[in-house]
């Protein structure tokens, strides 16, 4: 696959305003020259994880911006790329674009609606997805699923451990208004 890595030269065209760069190799890297004048940008299929980064620099380098794509990177959760991924996580993705890029008017295809300017101006800042930090040691296993809470002593987790594990509980059931019952007469008891 051939595709752009860098955009040395892109600085000769200040008066650019349409720049189309989908499916290429541009990655968190990206570095733009200072476009005044570029209206629309489309960043469609490359290799962009790092959305704060990203929406920082645009904010600089392109002032006039209105119209922005960026369908088929990590950093747009889209269901149709990623399973894991849903309705709710495009619509915090659309909402901390539009509150770092308040003059879009038009956002991966879509228009840009009042009430989602308005839940920006309000919500966009909290709205940034932030991914967990791995660390060392059993915190990493549990924050990568291998290991769930479990109240459960260390030794009755061991599946090839088959002892059994006596607690002690605080609810007594003492049978009274139960609905079971009612339809129970002494005699069948």
């Amino acid at each position: 696959m051939l595709g752009f890595m860098s955009l040395e030269g892109l600085s000769a065209f200040r008066s650019l305003e349409e720049l189309i760069l989908d499916n290429n190799l541009l990655g968190d890297d990206l570095v733009l020259p200072g476009l005044p004048q570029l209206h629309t940008l489309t960043l469609n299929k490359n290799r962009i994880t790092d959305l704060e980064y990203l929406l920082d620099h645009l904010a600089k380098v392109t002032p006039a911006l209105e119209y922005l794509s960026l369908l088929g990177n990590a950093a747009c959760p889209n269901e149709l790329v990623s399973s894991d991924k849903d309705e709710e996580d495009y619509k915090r993705y659309r909402c901390f674009v539009l509150h770092k890029l308040p003059k879009l008017k038009f956002l991966d295809a879509q228009k840009v609606t009042r009430k989602e300017r308005e839940e920006a101006l309000v919500r966009g800042a909290f709205m940034k997805v932030v991914k967990p930090k791995a660390s060392t040691g059993e915190d990493s296993a549990s924050a990568e699923g291998h290991h769930q809470y479990t109240p459960l002593p260390a030794a009755s987790r061991d599946l090839t451990s088959h002892r059994g594990v006596l607690g002690k509980g605080r609810y007594f059931y003492y049978g009274r208004n139960s609905e079971g019952n009612r339809f129970i007469r002494d005699d069948q008891l």
